[in-house]
């Protein structure tokens, strides 16, 4: 993981288990806004009109992206759709492609329409999004940055280092969640999450799973909560079980609530 700025060539959309990088123009805003409350009711004593944090605002704005109808992966044919929830996962390469412990812009939002933009160069495709679904996997959060843990490829064994991909500081207890973007395998895997106290192999332990997806013709994805007041231990690190599958191809991001 690289710090400081960083331009949008290097970063990375992933949408319903698709890698729409190669497709996509641009996107966004990546929204995280939250209402604000009581300004309007200050007390005779208040010096000042204050107000509270209501409920959050969690979009990705609109994906524009190139008009593709290539069997199973072009935008066209992935995307061209209204009413859907999509598992939407944007990643921010900092000065390169990205890597472990990059920040991740992770939600399930609801897909508003499908706009083919015919013009005088290149057809393009507008997707805007509605915002973070009502009937989404999990409402329990308002945070929708979180780190990588995996960046996109294969992996064909169990990971056996003890070197964490993130790197928190500290254990929290307001839980998080993960979201994972299966691309292919060859059979049955399940994408983890595992925490530590320490950077030692033997001491991480299950925190969150996908259960056994199968990617092998069609890509998988989704996100897994865990519970508000869950224990989240400093280090965090993607984990694998392969079950038929022997190789399996994904990116896995972990959102942990610190408040």
């Amino acid at each position: 993981m690289a710090t400081g700025r960083t331009v949008l060539k290097h970063w990375r959309a992933y949408v319903d288990g698709y890698d729409m990088s190669g497709y996509t123009r641009t996107f966004g805003p990546l929204e995280w806004t939250h209402d604000q409350n009581g300004g309007d009711m200050p007390a005779l004593s208040d010096a000042v009109k204050g107000a509270l944090p209501g409920q959050a605002h969690i979009n990705a704005g609109t994906l524009s992206g190139i008009f593709d109808n290539t069997a199973t992966s072009g935008l066209h044919v992935v995307a061209s759709g209204a009413g859907v929830i999509r598992n939407c996962m944007f990643v921010a390469g900092i000065r390169a492609a990205p890597d472990a412990g990059d920040p991740a812009f992770c939600a399930q939002l609801r897909q508003l329409s499908y706009q083919g933009e015919p013009n005088d160069g290149m057809v393009t495709a507008s997707i805007p999004f509605a915002g973070w679904d009502a009937t989404a996997s999990t409402l329990l959060y308002d945070i929708p940055w979180g780190y990588l843990l995996h960046a996109n490829g294969a992996e064909t064994a169990a990971n056996t280092s003890g070197t964490a991909q993130h790197d928190h500081g500290a254990q929290t207890t307001k839980g998080g969640y993960m979201m994972y973007q299966v691309l292919s395998s060859n059979g049955t895997v399940a994408i983890k999450v595992q925490d530590s106290v320490d950077e030692v192999n033997a001491n991480y332990s299950d925190l969150l799973t996908s259960g056994d997806v199968d990617a092998t013709s069609t890509p998988a994805s989704g996100i897994v909560a865990l519970g508000r007041t869950a224990t989240v231990e400093r280090y965090t690190r993607w984990q694998i079980a392969l079950n038929t599958a022997t190789t399996v191809t994904f990116a896995l991001t972990f959102v942990r609530a610190y408040r």
